[in-house]
């Protein structure tokens, strides 16, 4: 074993460690799902910050636009961080205040038990896709870093990260949350230091990328098509139960404000790092046969053998952040909005236990797609989209109006997962989740309306 890969490998055994050391204090569901409401800012805002900041942002982007330049993956940082900017703005105090365990509460409070049962099905295949991901992603670094074939690596990835996400929970979380959160910024400043000397300079570096690589907006698309690449992470990821889940576990409304928002500007700042670096990628190695390789590959050429093994750790701790939060999440959803209503009498060890066991099963899922998957930012660009049109607009329109009832979320939340995939893999609509959105909010609004007669016809 390379002197590289034991440095990870001594990273990987003090996080779960660390993991063990603190899961003694989880006593209950509460504490294993949301940390017992006791996030202040600090672990607020780099939860949120290290939750969405994953292989996505680093690897998954950068490789997308080593390929295909600026206008590859406006999603990251862009898109991501404006989701959270606008969930802390308008959607974070009205959740706190409902002080649910998981987003799924609010739909069986607001409509009912049906309509909650329906936003897990349609929540839990997102997150697998999201978890898988982050497996896939930390794949890609063990087989760089130790000529371990990429399947390989990603089973033994997908095994640590589900053991890591068992054994600690919320509370666990989000204080590794900071540590790696801050881990992973040293990392990516580092990695970019070296570049641009090597480069020789910042002035230098941006000289040796070709203009048309720096477009923002694709000139042969559509402007529909630029609407779907920017509403698809915007409106897809706002209402994500990973960040909602963090906003709950904040100690008050104000805190969860400052959590989401400042999170998504730190998700931004940090995110045009990776974004330079695939902007300059083919520069620096051309033709690449797996451009999601492109950060990995420049670190090891860079980097001493000290800096690297810290880069990779960060890069590990930024993976471990968001697939454990993405497996949390989910199993939180099962076990609590599914299982245990099921089990009138079940005591507060059993609902952990529960939550745990899906966690288990989750990651062997996920493990499945990460194998399976085209790569990275396709496992991301799922995840974002499948389900989600319905869910933006059945959460927006519910949590700030009384309009519409259970028939209506459940038409709504139906109709917009059904175009989606419709439109996606059936007839390949060039903008499948713009579709969504509008038929989710048509389907919604309709059914209200005749809920709305019906109700009054029987008041007469």
């Amino acid at each position: 074993m390379n002197t590289i890969l034991i440095g990870v490998v001594i990273y990987i055994i003090a996080q779960f460690s660390f993991g063990l050391l603190l899961s003694h204090r989880i006593k209950d569901e509460q504490d294993f799902i949301l940390a017992g409401r006791k996030l202040g800012p600090l672990l607020g805002a780099f939860t949120v910050f290290a939750t969405w900041f994953g292989a996505e942002s680093v690897i998954g982007a950068a490789g997308n636009i080593y390929t295909n330049g600026l206008s590859g993956s406006s999603s990251d940082p862009f898109g991501y961080g404006l989701c959270l900017i606008a969930m802390g703005c308008f959607f974070a105090i009205p959740l706190w205040k409902r002080k649910y365990t998981t987003f799924g509460d609010f739909f069986r409070e607001r409509y009912s038990n049906k309509v909650e049962k329906l936003f897990v099905l349609l929540v839990v295949p997102s997150s697998i896709f999201w978890a898988a991901a982050q497996i896939r992603a930390f794949g890609q670094i063990v087989s760089v870093i130790s000529d371990v074939e990429v399947n390989l690596a990603i089973a033994s990835a997908a095994l640590l990260v589900t053991i890591y996400t068992m054994i600690g929970g919320m509370r666990v979380t989000a204080i590794t949350d900071l540590v790696q959160g801050v881990l992973l910024i040293i990392g990516l400043f580092i990695l970019f230091i070296f570049i641009l000397n090597s480069a020789a300079g910042l002035d230098a570096s941006l000289a040796l990328i070709p203009p048309e690589r720096i477009r923002l907006f694709e000139s042969d698309i559509s402007l529909l098509q630029s609407i779907e690449k920017w509403a698809v992470p915007i409106c897809g990821a706002t209402l994500a139960a990973e960040s909602i889940a963090r906003i709950l576990a904040t100690r008050s409304a104000n805190t969860a404000r400052f959590s989401a928002v400042s999170g998504g500007l730190l998700y931004i700042t940090i995110g045009i790092i990776p974004l330079y670096i695939g902007l300059l990628g083919p520069e620096l190695v051309a033709g690449l046969d797996d451009p999601e390789q492109i950060i990995p590959v420049l670190a090891k050429q860079h980097l001493s053998t000290f800096f690297y093994i810290l880069f990779c750790g960060a890069l590990v701790s930024a993976i471990l952040s968001t697939v454990d939060s993405a497996l949390l999440a989910a199993a939180s959803l099962i076990s609590h909005n599914v299982v245990v209503p099921l089990r009138s009498n079940i005591t507060e060890a059993g609902k952990v236990t529960v939550a745990r066991i899906s966690v288990i099963g989750l990651g062997v899922i996920a493990y499945y797609f990460a194998v399976n998957a085209g790569g990275v930012y396709e496992l991301i660009q799922t995840a974002v989209a499948f389900g989600t049109a319905g869910i933006f607009v059945v959460g927006t329109i519910g949590l700030f109006t009384s309009f519409g009832d259970q028939y209506s979320a459940f038409t709504g939340l139906f109709i917009g997962s059904a175009v989606w995939v419709a439109g996606e893999f059936v007839f390949s609509w060039e903008t499948p989740y713009l579709f969504a959105l509008v038929s989710a909010a048509i389907a919604y609004t309709l059914v209200a309306m005749i809920e709305h007669r019906l109700f009054r016809q029987l008041q007469v």
